[in-house]
């Protein structure tokens, strides 16, 4: 009996996929090779990136080096003011603008859920691209994985960032004194009153839209203004009332704050009295607070409010020796109430 004859044997090529995540985008082969091709080296392309190596060797100024990472998991992925490609890029070059730090290099690290639209990913990138050179910055490596179905929720990105902290600048709640002003950098609650009313559907009056934006020249601003610069915090989740509680938790001291000077715009406040929400817990990703010396507060806030960032910047409150650990607001009836630190999530995936 003869044996049929052969003629081809191969593995089935899994077929062109052009509109949405397949398991196969992570499968660090052809498709993996066309994602990189066609949608992340066109948008973050860089000498560095485009030598495709599994690390990224670039030269850093002599100096001290700050170093975060973060990662995003905002729902929706879009949203007035913004979506999760900002938030990636903004937030931990915020974290290194904060410590003091000039923010210069980011990686970036996607998980995708199979059936993701190529083209939300492709926004999604975009977007990223557009904030890396609004905050000069340079995404040199990252990495890319792909979840089954149902194991995830449509895209999460994790980005790490690398920055130089100039000669002298040693920034840190340590260096808080009592005596020392509180500038707040403009109205709270943007971020997360954005994303609350966006989930909701509300049709809110107003201009509202989310405050996503890079702090480095705000940052850098004061800085140069304040040689009594102590110590500055971004405003993410947990909101005011968390970056303040940390502080006064870390230096030992109190902090006393006039509600009357904290900046709430009309339609954050409309959507807080309507969900019984307080602002100084909603969250934020352009907002930060300077704690200076008092001699430096008035050329502080000139210059936060000599930026974009900070045209709205404020003085709310001052650093003290009494209630250590604690916060104290003096409210606009005249009385003092603790604020204390968020406990539970207000809103979940906020960023």
């Amino acid at each position: 009996m003869s044996t049929p004859e052969i003629t081809s044997l191969a593995c089935p090529l899994p077929l062109p996929v052009k509109s949405h995540v397949v398991m196969g985008h992570g499968s660090g082969g052809k498709l993996s090779a066309e994602l990189m091709r066609d949608i992340f080296l066109p948008a973050f392309g860089n000498p560095v990136l485009n030598e495709l190596n599994d690390q990224a060797s670039f030269t850093l100024a002599a100096g001290r080096v700050a170093f975060s990472t973060d990662s995003y998991v905002v729902k929706p992925l879009f949203f007035p003011g913004g979506g999760i490609g900002e938030l990636a890029v903004y937030g931990t070059v915020n974290d290194l603008a904060v410590g003091g730090a000039e923010p210069q290099y980011l990686s970036a690290a996607f998980i995708l859920e199979e059936g993701l639209p190529l083209e939300t990913l492709r926004k999604v990138v975009e977007q990223m691209a557009a904030a890396a050179r609004h905050a000069g910055v340079s995404i040199v490596t990252g990495d890319t994985k792909v979840v089954e179905k149902g194991s995830g929720d449509q895209l999460f990105i994790t980005t790490a960032g690398i920055g130089v902290i100039p000669e002298g600048v040693n920034l840190g709640p340590m260096n808080v004194r009592a005596g020392d002003r509180i500038l707040l950098s403009g109205p709270i609650g943007e971020h997360g009153v954005t994303i609350l009313a966006q989930r909701e559907g509300l049709q809110v009056g107003g201009d509202l839209k989310s405050d996503t934006a890079p702090l480095t020249e705000l940052c850098r601003a004061v800085r140069k203004a304040a040689p009594g610069l102590r110590t500055m915090r971004d405003l993410t989740r947990g909101g005011l009332s968390s970056a303040l509680n940390e502080i006064a938790a870390s230096a030992r001291v109190g902090m006393a704050v006039e509600e009357r000077s904290i900046p709430v715009a009309e339609a954050v406040r409309g959507v807080c009295e309507l969900f019984g929400l307080d602002p100084m817990y909603v969250a934020n990703e352009g907002k930060m607070i300077a704690i200076v010396a008092p001699e430096d507060a008035e050329a502080a806030l000139n210059a936060m409010r000599s930026v974009e960032a900070g045209a709205q910047s404020q003085a709310i409150g001052t650093v003290t020796a009494t209630r250590p650990g604690r916060v104290v607001m003096r409210t606009s009836f005249g009385t003092d109430r603790i604020v204390e630190m968020l406990s539970g999530d207000q809103l979940p995936r906020i960023c």
